[in-house]
């Protein structure tokens, strides 16, 4: 097992010669990472828009449904979609198992209960400030949707960032429908997971400084761009 100090030494000359291995790591975990935010977000936003803006029998319960599978255990959400797309299963002959699109659907499961709950949340505080106003330049419910999507963006910036955030760091659902499969499915997630089980500190340490250097990177950057936007009225 090699030694911690010795480690971290790897581990950084791992991270600045751009080892190939951890480079198509930390890309495939990027790709799949990003995929599930973005469906996530063009599915969510436009899903909780109209939470919050229409009524309808049985509003309460999606809304509490939305809020309480914000804590799905990943490992649920995980073994619920092997049992779909395994052999046996339903979705079983469309041959997703093992694959990153079933990581990518994984991830989406995870993160879009966050963005449409926040959504929600964002939008309906919105509408109860400027509804009237919106109304009164006759716009219907639906037409108000974009504008105040746009109006929150600020603060629905930070609800994409949770979302990228439990969809970075997840083990669980990822693991059990992509397999940890070499070259193929191994993210940075579950390659540390094996790699530190295995004793290759190195490998292990230098995606961890990856991961942690991408996270704080994309928080900052949404922080500036939040601090530019309100400073130029935008």
């Amino acid at each position: 097992m090699t030694e911690t100090p010795s480690a971290f030494a790897a581990a950084i000359d791992l991270v600045l010669s751009l080892d190939p291995e951890l480079g198509s790591i930390v890309a495939l975990s990027l790709r799949v990472t990003l995929s599930a935010v973005a469906i996530a977000c063009v599915i969510g936003l436009p899903l909780g828009a109209a939470l919050a803006l229409y009524r309808f029998p049985g509003r309460q319960v999606v809304v509490t449904l939305s809020a309480a599978l914000m804590g799905l255990p990943p490992v649920v959400a995980g073994l619920a979609l092997y049992l779909l797309l395994s052999r046996a299963g339903p979705l079983g002959s469309w041959g997703l198992l093992f694959t990153p699109t079933a990581m990518i659907v994984a991830q989406t499961i995870l993160v879009l209960p966050i963005i449409i709950t926040l959504t929600r949340q964002v939008v309906e505080d919105l509408w109860g400030e400027v509804g009237d106003q919106l109304r009164s330049l006759g716009s219907s419910r639906s037409r108000a949707i974009p504008t105040l999507l746009w109006d929150g963006r600020l603060s629905l910036l930070s609800g994409v960032l949770a979302g990228f955030g439990r969809a970075s760091a997840e083990v669980g659902a990822v693991l059990i429908v992509g397999g940890n499969i070499a070259g193929v499915t191994r993210t940075m997630t579950t390659a540390i997971a094996l790699e530190t089980s295995r004793g290759d500190l190195a490998l292990a340490l230098g995606l961890g400084m990856v991961l942690i250097v991408l996270t704080i990177a994309l928080t900052a950057s949404a922080q500036i761009i939040g601090a530019l936007s309100r400073r130029l009225g935008v």
